[in-house]
């Protein structure tokens, strides 16, 4: 081994690494502070983002609390099939379905338009003071916000219900009919996130360049051309990316605004998935049957971000992945 034969044939006998794993080492080092910082991210990933779907198991188990997870019995899809057959699967299903779609027919368009109206103000004082009031919705708590529908809507004394018999219209109980439930889920949805949802659109408008905009006035395009043109094409990178992040959440909506809304008047149009899962688990003890549901609505949210994404590339737009 000492001879200078073996020596050579022992350093070539060494697996050489990659030139990549190599860079990817030198890069590490040269800014381990860095990843030194990460550390806690990624651990709060994985606690809290990972380690839960441990108990992802129990959707296909029938779950007894004495047995524990491991201990209690597996019973396949018995539960995905138990809710497929229910009586509730295609109501909570299509009012899932159609409150997000009419929210992405409705208030993100509007959140776009809002930021482009507002990009063309010059007048900096007025500008300011309409993101103040826009933005300001935002920070109502859900409960003190369907609070405040409760106030407005309310057919003896709500202000909207007055407006309506001033002009000789009958008072209409909001609450109390079904028909009445997505309007204004969605009109509430509107007012609140339109002003938050704008900023990030003003952010991208901010970023384009001034020099377009100068040479299209020379050409003698208006305010209508140049934001089709110049204005639009620049966020586009920023709007498809946040319709593919929203497609990730598409079959969930905002389980504490719709169970404040709901009452027994309108639960034929209220009733959602996220609600019907926390009715049967938390309220009716039915963990694995829950569970089940709950897996169901994320199995629909990863199709639909795998679809928009795949349809992203394929339109050669903005993608994830």
């Amino acid at each position: 081994m000492n001879t200078k034969t073996e020596r050579a044939m022992l350093a070539r006998s060494k697996p050489v690494a990659k030139p990549r794993v190599v860079a990817l080492r030198l890069r590490i080092l040269r800014s381990w502070q860095l990843y030194v910082l990460l550390l806690p991210l990624l651990a709060h990933v994985a606690i809290f983002q990972y380690a839960p779907m441990y108990g992802l198991q129990i959707a296909f188990k029938n779950f007894r609390a004495s047995a524990g997870i491991l201990g209690s019995k597996w019973v396949g899809l018995e539960h995905f099939e138990r809710f497929f057959n229910s009586y509730s699967f295609w109501n909570t299903l299509s009012n899932t379905l159609l409150i997000n779609l009419y929210e992405l027919i409705f208030a993100f368009p509007i959140a776009i338009l809002f930021a482009l109206m507002l990009n063309q103000v010059t007048k900096l004082r007025f500008k300011k003071w309409v993101q103040t009031i826009t933005y300001a919705p935002h920070f109502i708590s859900t409960v003190v916000l369907v609070g405040m529908l409760f106030i407005f809507l309310n057919p003896r004394t709500g202000m909207v219900n007055n407006l309506i018999d001033l002009l000789g219209g009958e008072r209409i109980n909001f609450f109390g009919e079904a028909a009445w439930f997505k309007p204004i889920y969605i009109i509430s949805e509107i007012w609140q996130t339109t002003g938050w949802s704008a900023i990030i659109y003003l952010a991208a408008l901010t970023a384009v360049d001034p020099q377009l905009h100068e040479a299209a006035i020379m050409d003698g395009a208006n305010k209508f051309h140049r934001v089709r043109h110049i204005d639009i094409p620049s966020i586009m990178p920023v709007i498809m990316i946040l319709l593919i992040l929203k497609m990730g959440h598409f079959a969930s909506l905002g389980f504490s605004k719709v169970l404040l809304m709901q009452n027994d008047l309108n639960i034929d149009a209220s009733e959602v998935i996220q609600t019907y899962v926390y009715k049967t688990g938390l309220v009716g003890a039915q963990y694995s049957y829950s569970a089940a549901i709950g897996l169901f609505d994320n199995l629909i949210n990863f199709i639909l971000l795998l679809s928009a994404n795949q349809l992203a590339k394929k339109f050669k737009q903005q993608s994830l992945f």
